[in-house]
């Protein structure tokens, strides 16, 4: 059985990272995906690390996609372009607000040449407001929304998470967005405007920071690993190292109770409930959790909290995570063979696992321009004199880097 989204054409103008990790997900189940650059290439061709002069980073979150170059500055790159576009599916963009506009390409007229075309992008701040024009990557998203706010010790500064989560989380909502979408042209035959904005997702995601602030008028402050709403909930210090852990009932806290030998805190009025708990939890609640998880390894901590049914997690590194037999398990590290880098390398699998569909790469990433022929030839009909025309017209510029 074939992937969910083959037969659905896929034009992807995006670079970086929040548009292409929109379009992998869409190209990891099955759409034909046209991944159209400059003649420049994508900017994070320049990304680390590196493998035979090839960027890794690239190739990762551009996989399963056919390559193409079109200079959009030129006419005869622009004639190609609207004639892609009378025949796709969808279109992402991730341009600057405006850019894309500029270069003749609004949405009414993309609309009126195929009504049923799904246009999607992805932006710093969304295509209305007093900073849509502005540019924006994940770190500006992340402190502007108020996450780097609440990320970080209590006597610490403000940090970002790790993860470029402002782009990753905004190419998967466009990615839903688009699904849906598809959805309702099924029904309705008509196109649909995507508009998401990176500022907007990280807000969207700030779960109970924002509604402690509208419900109950407090602004929260950073606690560290700790969690505002539940407890325990957090990093703990064992004999040998530290681990997580979380009770989220008051079932999960008697248990622990329990495994800890301190039966009588399960009625201590400080720990009953829950908002007890919370109200509680620093420092009182915390020096008597690692006063007793201090006297043992992680090692063993695990066994005992697990053997209760408490959620419980070591605090692995990379390379531990990659390596643990669950990571393996689940098949979310693929093999692929990138002939731009004549190398095997190991990269990140796709979380979405359909029962029944294949579960691996298709292809490598595209070379610069690699398969711009074939589309012009499979898309659009070009004989190899239109092809050799539309070079002469510079249609796809002067590719500087492969």
């Amino acid at each position: 059985m074939g992937r969910p989204l083959e037969g659905v054409r896929i034009l992807d103008l995006t670079q970086a990272y929040s548009g292409p990790f929109c379009t992998m997900h869409l190209a990891d189940q099955g759409a034909e995906v046209i991944k159209i650059e400059s003649p420049y290439g994508d900017q994070s061709r320049t990304w680390g690390p590196f493998k035979n002069d090839q960027s890794a980073y690239y190739s990762y979150i551009n996989r399963n996609k056919k390559g193409m170059v079109l200079d959009l500055k030129s006419p005869a790159g622009k004639k190609i372009l609207w004639e892609l576009i009378e025949k796709a599916d969808v279109l992402c963009e991730n341009f600057k607000v405006g850019t894309f506009e500029k270069l003749g390409f609004t949405y009414e007229e993309m609309h009126r040449v195929n009504p049923r075309l799904i246009y999607g992008s992805i932006s710093g701040f969304g295509l209305e407001g007093p900073l849509a024009s502005r540019p924006c990557y994940d770190i500006i998203a992340q402190a502007m929304s108020g996450m780097m706010s609440v990320t970080g010790h209590v006597d610490g500064p403000c940090v970002k998470v790790g993860p470029s989560i402002a782009d990753n989380y905004s190419g998967t909502y466009l990615a839903l967005g688009i699904c849906m979408a598809l959805y309702q042209r099924e029904r309705t035959g008509e196109g649909q405007r995507l508009d998401v904005a990176m500022l907007d997702t990280l807000y969207s995601v700030m779960e109970n920071f924002v509604i402690s602030y509208t419900v109950s008028g407090v602004i929260p402050q950073r606690m560290g690993n700790a969690d505002s709403g539940i407890a325990p909930f957090d990093s703990f210090r064992a004999k040998d190292g530290q681990f997580v852990m979380g009770c989220g009932t008051d079932k999960m806290w008697a248990k622990l109770c329990a495994v800890m030998g301190c039966e009588e805190l399960i009625e201590d009025p400080r720990y009953k409930t829950n908002d007890d708990r919370c109200r509680n939890y620093l420092p009182d609640l915390k020096v008597t959790i690692e006063a007793w998880s201090m006297e043992k390894t992680v090692a063993e901590l695990e066994e005992l909290i697990t053997g209760v049914g408490i959620p419980f997690g070591q605090i692995n590194n990379i390379a531990e995570a990659s390596e643990h037999p669950q990571i393996q398990a689940r098949n979310m590290l693929w093999t692929v063979y990138d002939p731009a880098m004549d190398a095997e390398i190991k990269i990140p699998g796709t979380p979405i696992k359909m029962h029944g569909k294949p579960d691996q790469i298709q292809k490598a990433a595209p070379k610069l321009g690699e398969d711009t022929e074939a589309i012009c030839s499979e898309w659009l009909g070009y004989s190899k004199s239109m092809i050799e025309k539309a070079r002469q017209e510079n249609a796809f510029g002067q590719v500087v880097s492969d």
